[in-house]
């Protein structure tokens, strides 16, 4: 069998640190605004950054620490793997934990951040689910799902019953017939509307 050897592409660490930290400098002044205006006193707009700045801080520490961490050790190590997100959620865990100032914090949040971090990469990295074949046509592959899972109608009338949309073949003779029987009434076939 033929293994190819896959090279590794060196990744700009400070390029992808700078934008990670700009992203989530932004997310925490978000943040940070929301308990601004949550806040009992009224502190004014620059209680932004006087009274909840320090959210703005843990989230740029956070994301800086976490994307300058997993591209680095990924280039140290040359290898794409869940090891890098957990190295780097070790990290950004710790940003956090240096916030309640003791060392248990610090190292149960890096180690929780990287714990939640390194199994969510391992096991694909998506919360949408699955990655579907990229080869397969996904008209084709619903039209498949919903021949292979199709029912005869007589089997679903049988299961359901008759009315709320399910009518099988000879519905309208029958239901004639049980208007006469019941109230005497000759009901006219239905024309179709053409």
């Amino acid at each position: 069998m033929d293994t190819e050897e896959i090279t590794y592409q060196a990744q700009d660490a400070l390029a992808s640190t700078i934008k990670a930290t700009m992203i989530t400098t932004a997310a925490g002044a978000f943040v940070s605004t929301i308990q601004n205006t949550l806040t009992k006193q009224n502190v004014g707009a620059m209680g932004v950054f006087s009274r909840t700045g320090g959210t703005i801080a843990v989230f740029a520490a956070m994301g800086g620490a976490y994307e300058f961490t997993k591209t680095a050790s990924a280039n140290l190590r040359r290898k794409q793997d869940a090891w890098n997100p957990a190295i780097g959620g070790f990290f950004a865990g710790s940003m956090l934990g240096l916030k309640f100032r003791t060392a248990p914090a610090v190292l149960g949040y890096g180690a929780f951040t990287a714990v939640i971090l390194g199994v969510f990469t391992y096991t694909g990295g998506r919360l949408s689910g699955y990655v579907r074949d990229p080869e397969v046509d996904e008209v084709s592959r619903k039209e498949y799902l919903r021949k292979n899972r199709r029912r005869p109608i007589d089997e679903v009338v049988n299961q359901l019953g008759e009315g709320r949309g399910i009518y099988g073949p000879g519905y309208e003779e029958r239901r004639a017939e049980r208007i006469k029987e019941r109230y005497g009434i000759d009901v006219p076939p239905r024309v179709p509307a053409a």
